[in-house]
């Protein structure tokens, strides 16, 4: 993994990473066709919520990237190298979701890959640049992640990326397992 900066500051700026397959860069004018088309699929987003408008995916976009210049972290963009296609989004945010324990302040790694991409060992490659990327360039003492405990491969991504489960949340309504993984010594 290669990372572009190496800026500590909580106002840090978007930075490229790089896997063996994968681009992970700040989100584009560029990038909004295929986002819009994998946030409007339901099979995507069928533990998540219900397909996004058209409006709501250029709202989602915008979102990525006030991320950045806020928290000093954020979503990216992810580019397979081999044919420029668009796989999905993933990153951290603090969206200051409603649940208990609060998780506000503490970076909560999402991930949403097109159908296309899936089962294809992306989200894994992807979550393992940016959480390194994550230790060595913010303070956090943890990370968390909110995930539909009905939700088997995305468990077992955040498990495998030493996420452990901490308790069940009530989020929108639903049933949600919080998963927290402290940050390496």
């Amino acid at each position: 993994m290669r990372g572009s900066t190496g800026c500590n500051s909580r106002r840090a700026r978007a930075i490229r990473l790089e896997t063996e397959r994968l681009v992970l860069d700040l989100h584009g004018v560029e990038h909004f066709e295929p986002l819009c088309q994998m946030w409007g699929d339901a099979t995507v987003v069928h533990h998540i919520g219900q397909p996004s408008t058209v409006q709501e995916a250029w709202m989602r976009l915008l979102r990525y990237r006030g991320l950045w210049p806020l928290l000093g972290y954020g979503y990216w963009a992810l580019t397979e190298k081999a044919s420029g296609r668009f796989v999905g989004d993933l990153g951290f945010a603090d969206f200051h979701r409603a649940v208990e324990p609060p998780i506000r302040g503490i970076p909560e790694a999402g991930w949403v890959l097109a159908s296309w991409a899936h089962g294809r060992g992306f989200a894994k490659e992807a979550l393992t640049a940016a959480l390194a990327w994550l230790d060595g360039q913010t303070a956090h003492q943890s990370c968390v992640c909110l995930i539909a405990p009905e939700n088997e491969p995305s468990l077992r991504l955040a498990r495998g990326a030493g996420f452990r489960d901490e308790r069940i949340v009530g989020f929108q309504g639903h049933d949600t397992l919080l998963l927290r993984r402290e940050r390496p010594a």
